[in-house]
């Protein structure tokens, strides 16, 4: 994998080798602001931009340059101070490093409330997150329709877990019933889970568990109010 430079003495862009890094090698708070600089990249590629530089980056996004510079040098020399960076082309290098040049499919557990809205929540498709299968253990759910999705039963998850090689879920289910969710979508196979549900995840240490939960989030704003 190759970085790019835009110099100031020529207006071609000149490849700079990557590291090949371990994902151990790397803080989790740095990979947990990478999809933030994507983000931000995709929005300057919108605006029709097409070099970018940390400066430009840091005001956007209230990130110092010099920490966005020193991210993306666990990853390879992608830019030098004072020059720039092409931003079609880091971009597309941010992507390759999340993995998310591709497609991944994703199962949804909990067809509630939170459920429906997560399933109908545009911009997972199109990101690349396709949730291919929704599950209940409700069984005046399961069978129906949600939107394009026809519910399945959670004694289904192994089974369809395996066959579709699912390897992202979501949980939406109650806090009392979400260990046993994630136990059983472990031993299917699953690696990944986003969990919505208000309880911390008893998982092995290989599983990568990201929780959602809103009252936290605003607990933590009225401490400033």
């Amino acid at each position: 994998m190759a970085g790019r430079i835009f110099t100031r003495s020529e207006n071609d862009i000149t490849k700079v080798r990557s590291k090949k890094m371990n994902s151990a090698d790397v803080p989790d708070i740095v990979i947990g602001r990478l999809p933030i600089y994507l983000r931000a990249l995709n929005f300057l590629l919108e605006a029709g931009k097409e070099i970018t530089a940390s400066q430009e980056l840091a005001a956007k996004l209230g990130i110092s340059s010099a920490q966005i510079r020193k991210d993306l040098s666990h990853f390879g020399e992608f830019g030098k101070q004072g020059t720039g960076y092409e931003i079609k082309y880091l971009r597309d290098q941010l992507r390759k490093i999340l993995k998310v040049d591709r497609d991944w499919a994703v199962a949804l557990v909990g067809a509630g409330d939170l459920g429906h809205a997560i399933a109908h929540y545009g911009n997972f498709d199109k990101n690349g997150f396709h949730i291919v299968a929704v599950f209940d253990r409700n069984p005046r759910k399961i069978g129906a329709k949600m939107g394009r999705f026809r519910i399945l039963d959670s004694e289904s998850i192994p089974t369809v877990i395996q066959d579709m090689d699912i390897q992202i879920a979501i949980i939406a289910v109650p806090a009392d019933s979400a260990q046993q969710v994630a136990d059983t979508l472990i031993e299917a196979g699953v690696r990944a889970i986003l969990n919505y549900a208000p309880i911390t995840l008893n998982v092995p240490p290989e599983i990568r568990v990201q929780y959602i939960d809103p009252v936290v989030h605003l607990q933590r704003m009225t401490y400033y109010l």
